[in-house]
C-alpha cells in the first residue's frame, strides 16, 4: 500500500486505540479578569526539567481555554482517584464550575483546587495549533504536592484500571461507550 492510499484512522478508531493508554486526569484553571475558569484535561505531561516546562492540550474551540490563554497564567490541578466530583464539575459543559466550590488563589494568581495530588503553577510560554487542539507549553513557576493519595486514571473511557465496572466516566471527552 502506498502512502497515497493510507487515509488514517477514523475519529472512532483513534479514540478506541488511544483509550488503551491510561492517563491521569487534571483540571486546568485560570482567571478571566476576576472570574475563575477551568476545564478537565487528560492530556498533560512534563516536557523539560531545565528550564522547567509542562504541556497540556486543549480544544481551541472550548470556552475555558481561550479565556485562560488571555490571562497568560494557569494552574494544572492533578486529581486523586476519589475526586470524581471535581472531574464531573469541570468536565461538564453545563453549570458554573466554581459555584459553591471552596478554592484558594495561588501565589501566581490562579485558582487552586482543594485536596488535589499536585498543583503546577505556570505561565503560557508557547501555543501551537495542532488540528482541533492547541498544544500549550507552560513555564513552571511553582509546584505544590499537598496530597499523597492515588491518582485518578482514565482508561478505555472509564476511571481506574482495576475494575472497569466500578465507576463509569461521564462522557467528558465525547468517548461514550465505544469500547465494544
Amino acid at each position: 500500500m502506498t502512502s497515497t492510499q493510507i487515509t488514517g484512522p477514523s475519529p472512532l478508531e483513534m479514540r478506541r486505540a488511544m483509550g488503551s493508554f491510561a492517563t491521569g486526569v487534571t483540571v486546568v484553571t485560570g482567571y478571566d479578569g476576576e472570574e475563575p475558569v477551568g476545564f478537565a484535561c487528560q492530556s498533560f505531561a512534563s516536557v523539560s526539567l531545565e528550564p522547567p516546562l509542562v504541556l497540556f492540550c486543549a480544544d481551541h474551540r472550548g470556552r475555558a481555554w481561550p479565556r485562560i490563554r488571555t490571562s497568560g497564567r494557569f494552574t494544572v490541578n492533578v486529581l486523586g482517584e476519589d475526586q470524581t466530583d471535581l472531574c464531573n464539575r469541570f468536565g461538564s459543559s453545563r453549570g458554573a464550575k466554581f459555584e459553591g466550590l471552596d478554592f484558594d488563589t495561588s501565589a501566581i494568581g490562579t485558582p487552586s483546587l482543594p485536596g488535589v495530588l499536585m498543583r503546577v503553577h505556570a505561565e503560557v510560554s508557547e501555543v501551537h495549533v495542532a488540528g482541533d487542539h492547541d498544544v500549550v507549553i507552560g513555564r513552571v513557576l511553582d509546584l505544590e504536592t499537598p496530597a499523597a493519595d492515588r491518582p485518578m486514571l482514565f482508561f478505555r473511557g472509564k476511571f481506574g484500571v482495576e475494575d472497569q465496572h466500578e465507576y463509569t466516566a461521564p462522557d467528558l471527552w465525547g468517548w461514550g461507550d465505544h469500547w465494544g
